[in-house]
């Protein structure tokens, strides 16, 4: 059993809780929707919530990977709900988000695996709010390139796909996607002049030269926008956090990414990949 390491001081959060807090919750609930926000037990759910933002995910709650590192149920899921693209469009219009994201378990059930569902929810979106930007998050469609362009072709100005670690870490993290995979995924989105985004955790073992290796992998690629955060073990069926980076390497990586050429870079402890994502446009 892997020795578990005390969480510091500077990981513990302040929970916060106001008026947008309870009407971004209420929204959410009264349309019957999913967030990362809770299944992932993301660190800052008190404080976008209170901001009024909230990141959808999208194709149910129930994923059919089971990566190490999050906490997303697995297993067989249910139908798609042919509601829940006009569900969340009109949360996004109910909460009058300038900026909004999305993102979704893996359907790697579906024959399409979830990319028509995409299309139709940015569609929605973009009608029903057309002064929103858009940024989302999306699964590697297992490397089906034809597949990710139904998400390019209903234009959201952000396409994220995460990297999630290091290339000597993922086949230990990562159930099905490959380091090669994703790389050829955030290839494509670059190409066709859409922000390419990616984003990983710290704290599984990685060194700071893997880190900047693979740094130098997606900006070769044509990533524009990195996140890097911490590593949080949500549960015990979850990897084991291996170290807790400081914060002073937080702005290493930050300084390091900048320097390389990346447009947008949030590196910090608490960092997520839809974190300050409203200034990523």
């Amino acid at each position: 059993m892997a020795e578990h390491i005390k969480k510091p001081d500077w990981l513990k959060i302040r929970l916060r809780g106001n008026e947008h807090f309870t009407q971004t919750k209420r929204i959410v609930e009264s349309h019957c929707l999913h967030t990362i926000c809770t299944s992932g037990k993301c660190p800052n759910m008190g404080e976008c919530w209170s901001r009024g933002t909230a990141t959808f995910m999208i194709g149910g709650d129930i994923c059919t990977r089971s990566c190490r590192f999050c906490n997303t149920l697995t297993g067989k899921p249910l139908p798609l709900d042919p509601k829940e693209p006009e569900n969340v469009a009109e949360s996004i219009r109910l909460m009058q988000l300038k900026h909004a994201v999305v993102t979704s378990v893996d359907r790697d059930d579906l024959p399409d695996l979830g990319a028509s569902h995409w299309a139709a929810t940015i569609r929605a979106i973009k009608q029903v709010n057309p002064e929103t930007t858009l940024e989302v998050l999306i699964p590697d469609f297992q490397g089906k390139l034809e597949l990710v362009d139904q998400v390019i072709d209903a234009a959201p100005e952000i396409i994220s796909h995460n990297m999630e670690t290091i290339q000597r870490i993922t086949p230990l993290v990562r159930s099905a996607a490959r380091y090669e995979v994703s790389l050829s995924v955030l290839q494509h989105i670059a190409s066709r002049n859409i922000v390419a985004k990616t984003g990983i955790m710290v704290g599984l073992g990685e060194t700071e030269e893997e880190v900047c290796e693979l740094m130098d992998d997606v900006l070769a690629v044509g990533v524009s926008v990195l996140t890097i955060g911490q590593s949080l073990q949500p549960s015990r069926k979850n990897i084991p956090v291996s170290a807790y980076i400081h914060p002073d390497q937080f702005e290493k990586y930050r300084t390091i990414a900048l320097e390389k050429g990346f447009k947008h870079v949030e590196s910090a402890p608490l960092v997520r990949s839809s974190y300050h994502a409203e200034k990523h446009v």
